[in-house]
């Protein structure tokens, strides 16, 4: 199923959710449109509509590592002390080199550490949990361990976390509700799927 279909259907359930806790029209809005990311998070292991919204694109990321790396080693050169100088001078060089291989697989992994760091700064444990949740997308097979059932318990501790956290009754309901609405969707016994999901990693790589 498409990035399209699966945010419609996780929109529903966002619906669904807000008309169950008779929720305010600005409620509504918000559980709707948390309902229809959550739809689409589980394909955060691949490049699609969610992945693309949240990356920069790597050459973005390439130039602005190279500039600090080129002024890294000028401002080294010109400023620092002896040992300094050489010190500062290499670790530019290995910016600059590093720069070159950064791809756009790479950016999701980036973005993950860059939400675990703010989650970390502001003490919003929904927002560390999410930052590991999209390290661990981007390392991952697609429709693995992000269509598991384990990947609905922690998606489902990062809901709880985020309602907690912003008070409003349905977010996880909505976001839960969303992110299962995916994995249904992407069940192979619907006859537009010609692959499933593994449903039970680690314990069994069967495809539902």
């Amino acid at each position: 199923m498409n990035g399209t279909a699966h945010t419609a259907i996780g929109a529903a359930t966002g619906f669904i959710a807000a008309n169950t806790f008779h929720s305010s029209p600005t409620e509504t809005m918000i559980l709707v449109g948390l309902g229809a990311v959550s739809g689409l998070m589980p394909d955060l292991d691949i490049d699609g509509k969610l992945r693309g919204k949240i990356t920069l694109s790597h050459k973005v990321i390439r130039l602005a590592a190279l500039f600090i790396g080129i002024l890294m080693v000028f401002y080294s050169f010109y400023e620092g002390s002896a040992v300094d100088k050489w010190f500062g001078i290499g670790i530019g060089l290995l910016i600059i080199i590093v720069s070159s291989f950064i791809k756009q697989k790479h950016m999701l992994t980036i973005t993950g550490i860059g939400v675990l760091a703010g989650g970390i700064s502001l003490s919003e444990v929904w927002l560390i949990l999410l930052g590991v949740y999209i390290v661990i997308a981007s390392i991952t097979a697609h429709r693995s361990y992000t269509h598991s059932i384990l990947g609905v318990i922690f998606f489902g501790i990062i809901a709880s976390k985020l309602e907690g956290s912003i008070g409003i009754d349905g977010v996880f309901y909505a976001c839960l509700g969303g992110y299962i609405s995916h994995l249904m969707a992407d069940l192979k016994i619907l006859p537009f799927n010609r692959r499933g999901i593994k449903l039970f990693l680690p314990v069994s790589k069967i495809e539902l």
